[in-house]
């Protein structure tokens, strides 16, 4: 008896877990490119979006004489953002809500597959489907729109700790949210409004500096401001960081907030997380 019990928990230890989240991660990743509707909304929407803000204001520059940057060139951060919001919370927030209501969920929880496997997995599919997101943006930019990509090494280690940092926290809340549609079926009408109001008033669509300052204190308390600005600090000439609330880029502002949201979508998720709904 005592040793069926240790032999237990040895299956189900932390390298297992660890391994079956790997395996889940490369799972996750195949599912999503098979399906059509979420690669062309998730992945390939801030794409469009790109083209379409590059080419309608084509004509336009943003900033001072000396340090003007063109529509892809300005939007570029912004398109960077918004497809981490897409491709972890509003992407996991459907998707998790869909696989409870269809019974997925329930047919994993009887598997010996626990739900941290189950949220690296997801977080995994997160990171690697945003990778090659901001691959194919970058490589449209410079390639088709001629945007000059940064050369600083600082830069880009300052855009890989805001994209890390971004993406799990995107995929964390993703997965809390997911506990709030009643259905699969409303899931994309309780997600998607979310998602579109957080992305006006962050200064994805807006430039934010053009909001008003109520607004700006009010999109401030979400992430998703705090990655776009993290965003422009990468892309965008020094002198844009005048225009920002705090007349800088506040990087160690942007660290606190994402941690901060990290640790509650952590805390929401544990607390929310269920194989099945409580009322099924």
């Amino acid at each position: 008896m005592t040793t069926t019990r240790a032999s237990h928990k040895v299956s189900f230890g932390p390298a297992r877990t660890v391994r079956l989240g790997l395996r889940r991660i490369v799972f996750e990743v195949r599912a999503y490119f098979r399906q059509g509707d979420s690669v062309f909304f998730t992945f390939l929407f801030p794409v469009l979006f790109l083209f379409i803000f590059a080419v309608a204001f084509s004509s336009s520059t943003f900033g001072p004489p000396s340090d003007e940057v063109t529509a892809a060139g300005y939007y570029l951060p912004a398109m960077l953002a918004a497809g981490l919001l897409l491709s972890g919370t509003q992407l996991l927030a459907i998707d998790i809500a869909m696989e409870r209501s269809d019974g997925t969920l329930k047919r994993l929880g009887g598997m010996p597959l626990s739900p941290v496997s189950y949220f690296i997995g997801k977080l995994g599919q997160v990171l690697v489907t945003g990778v090659f997101q901001a691959a194919l943006l970058l490589v449209i930019a410079a390639v088709f729109f001629g945007v000059a990509l940064p050369t600083d090494p600082e830069r880009w280690l300052t855009f890989t700790w805001v994209f890390l940092l971004g993406a799990i926290t995107c995929g964390v809340l993703g997965i809390a949210l997911s506990a709030l549609p009643r259905s699969g079926r409303s899931a994309t009408a309780v997600v998607i409004p979310i998602v579109l109001v957080l992305q006006f008033i962050s200064g994805v669509f807006i430039p934010f500096d053009t909001l008003p300052e109520w607004l700006q204190n009010f999109a401030a308390i979400f992430p998703l401001k705090w990655i776009a600005q993290g965003m422009r600090s990468v892309f965008l000439p020094e002198v844009f960081a005048d225009a920002e609330p705090g007349g800088s880029w506040q990087h160690q502002e942007t660290l606190i907030a994402l941690l901060i949201w990290l640790v509650v979508g952590l805390i929401l998720a544990r607390l929310t997380f269920r194989w099945i709904r409580r009322d099924a």
